[in-house]
């Protein structure tokens, strides 16, 4: 299976089904929930393909640089920029349009909760302090550097617990809020993706390195760091656009900064103050 083979059927096509999905929807009046319709759909999903294009760019580099995993020369077009074939990257700009489509139909149909959010600052405090302090134990495992085993999984979780710290300051009562389609759509494309990982690793697509990945395959086949970066990059992914098409986000937003971004906030956003 070539690496553009894998993109065109496990991640372009169930896209392409999702984005009709919601053309159909929106045409048929179905469409968000006020509560959760802050920005356009396309603009929160077009933020996150930039920020996961920037973000992943240098670890991604890092990681084939390092041969932490590599690819069947055989299977990608060969162009590539820095350690990293251009297919790759492609893939970094696909995965935000693929699990934001998922999350969106799910909150199309899923109920809104109108809970309140849940007052106190312990809500957005402990779940910071314990991603923090698992943040500390990777980097310490890390800098360590005695068990060559954890480098894949310690890098995973240095690069993606601090925006997660991030989310969790900023939102964590209003993911909270909203935790059934947040689970849902994190559990699911996780899921998803995890398998067609492990279809692409037996067909020799990529593979990761054994001396620096633990001994866990899961289903005999798909290294559990694998496992562990698309749960974690659906939750940067989920996290993120539920926080930026929540209401209550923007009423966090200075009011300055909301008057300087009208194309991106929702005006009606603005007449509230």
């Amino acid at each position: 299976m070539t690496y553009f083979g894998f993109l065109g059927l496990f991640v372009v096509l169930p896209s392409v089904v999702l984005g009709l999905w919601h053309v159909i929807d929106r045409r048929r009046g179905k469409t968000l929930a006020h509560s959760i319709s802050g920005w356009p759909v396309w603009g929160a999903i077009g933020l996150h393909m930039l920020i996961a294009l920037v973000y992943t760019t240098p670890w991604d580099n890092y990681l084939v640089a390092t041969r932490v995993w590599w690819y069947d020369i055989n299977l990608v077009t060969g162009i590539t920029i820095g350690w990293v074939p251009i297919e790759e990257y492609t893939f970094f700009l696909l995965q935000p349009i693929l699990t934001g489509l998922w999350l969106f139909t799910i909150l199309r149909y899923l109920p809104v909760s109108s809970e309140k959010l849940v007052s106190g600052p312990w809500v957005r405090v402990i779940p910071l302090v314990l991603v923090g302090a698992l943040w500390v134990l990777s980097a310490l495992m890390l800098l360590d550097g005695a068990w060559r085993y954890d480098t894949y999984l310690g890098l995973e979780l240095v690069w993606a617990l601090p925006p997660i710290m991030l989310q969790l300051a900023f939102g964590a009562d209003i993911l909270w809020k909203h935790r059934r389609a947040v689970l849902l759509a994190i559990v699911s494309a996780t899921l998803f993706l995890a398998s067609a990982d492990s279809l692409a690793i037996q067909s020799g697509t990529w593979t990761i390195d054994p001396e620096q990945s633990l001994p866990i395959l899961l289903g005999g086949v798909l290294p559990v760091e694998e496992f562990v970066f698309f749960l974690l990059t659906n939750i940067l992914l989920v996290f993120g656009m539920t926080l930026v098409m929540a209401q209550e986000s923007h009423q966090r937003v200075p009011r300055i900064v909301r008057k300087r971004l009208p194309f991106i906030v929702n005006r009606r956003m603005l007449a509230v103050d």
